[in-house]
């Protein structure tokens, strides 16, 4: 099992006690635990190790052993009648000189890489999501409650107006007036209640709760408005740093290359050795083919020798490959700088938001307060501080 830490560094919620509802800390903690996406990265990862064996097999030995038997019939001078055999065969063969193989070891161990930082941006991905759906429930049910508070003082007014009209203390117009603020409260009141449904059951889906069998998750706490400084300048290099998407990126741009060196590999000559060995129980067998006694089997017998192979002439097969193995190689490279160079424009962006939002901090308006959180959730998702696996654990996942 793992042991997670603290999944977000910073919560902006001022919590209230209350028997059924959740808090954002066990939101995350459940996301990162049972959350289908996060499964399916987990089960990737033990994929990965599996191509790991098959890129690196090309080191190994391999063995074969056969085991041919039959009856021999006919004739031939010195011999007759009919001989049961039985030849036990094997063959040992390794690769001795192969230029694919430092590559596709090296191919091996990026590819398990690409699984563990997969699987980083899978949980980087559901947690974000998972706050930014516990904010907005957050968000639609304080407005639900401000609207409908702000419908029942309206409806209040209308009374009053009537009572004025009916006894001739005011005209038509007040009440008429009173009527139309009131009524226009309603829609505002169901949009925010259906916006927070929709939120709960943004929060079911990334928590693994079925709406059918549990009841849609209850957000504790209220949104509170936090002022954030940033160091715009050291968190743009360590967003660089740490972030799983950009590692991804790089790493992609590793697997490419080993991929074009691994191909490449073709334009030089392999080397292999092989160790064939063969027991004969019995003598007087025949070979395949044989046309002589001195062709047949006369005993158990092993043999060693190295043969080598060399493409002489490509006819533009490796080339070809070779060409679109480095394509593809310069393609994750663009975007590998393309993602880096977004990393500075996006967190300045968020800086800026954040500053705006914090100038207007004395009106303490509810959108505002909500903006605010949003802002904090994309700063820490664009600076790379959501819980990750580490190297140390991303193998122990299960």
């Amino acid at each position: 099992m793992i042991t997670t830490e603290r999944v977000i560094a910073i919560f902006m919620i001022c919590w209230v006690s209350s028997a059924s509802a959740i808090t954002l800390e066990r939101v995350l903690q459940t996301t990162l635990e049972k959350n289908p996406a996060i499964q399916e990265a987990k089960a990737g990862l033990e994929q990965a190790t599996g191509k790991r064996l098959v890129f690196r097999s090309i080191v190994w030995p391999r063995a074969e052993v056969g085991v041919p038997a039959g009856v021999q019939a006919g004739h031939r001078a010195g011999e007759s009648g009919v001989k049961g055999f039985g030849i036990g065969r094997g063959w040992l063969t390794q690769t001795l000189f192969d230029m694919a193989v430092p590559p596709s070891l090296r191919r091996g161990d990026v590819e398990v890489l690409i699984a563990q930082q997969q699987l980083n941006v899978t949980v980087v991905e559901q947690l974000h999501a998972a706050r930014l759906a516990f904010y907005a429930a957050l968000y639609n049910r304080s407005l639900e409650s401000i609207r409908d508070e702000q419908r029942q003082k309206l409806q209040q007014n209308v009374t009053t107006q009537k009572e004025r009209f009916e006894t001739g203390l005011a005209d038509k117009s007040a009440f008429t007036s009173a009527t139309v603020q009131a009524d226009e409260l309603v829609p505002q009141v169901e949009r925010a209640h259906r916006a927070y449904r929709e939120a709960q059951l943004k929060l079911a889906e990334a928590m693994a709760i079925d709406p059918a069998k549990s009841s849609l998750p209850e957000p504790e706490g209220e949104l509170e408005f936090i002022p954030m400084r940033v160091d715009l300048a050291s968190e743009t290099v360590a967003a660089l740093q740490r972030r799983a998407d950009l590692k991804l990126a790089r790493l992609f741009v590793r697997a490419a290359n080993e991929d074009q060196r691994i191909i490449a590999a073709d334009y030089y000559p392999a080397v292999v050795g092989s160790i064939p060995g063969e027991y004969v129980p019995v003598t007087g067998i025949h070979r395949q083919g044989s046309t002589s006694k001195t062709q047949d089997f006369i005993g158990s017998e092993i043999r060693e020798k190295a043969a080598y192979t060399w493409r002489v002439i490509d006819n533009g097969k490796v080339g070809g490959a070779v060409l679109k193995a480095r394509a593809a190689r310069e393609e994750n490279e663009l975007t590998c700088r393309k993602l880096e160079a977004n990393v500075s424009r996006e967190l300045s962006r968020i800086a800026n938001d954040l500053q705006a939002i914090d100038a207007r901090q004395s009106s303490l308006l509810l959108d505002a307060v909500y903006r605010h959180n949003l802002a904090v959730a994309e700063w820490d998702r664009a600076s790379g501080r959501y819980f990750q696996f580490s190297d140390d654990t991303a193998p122990n996942v299960h």
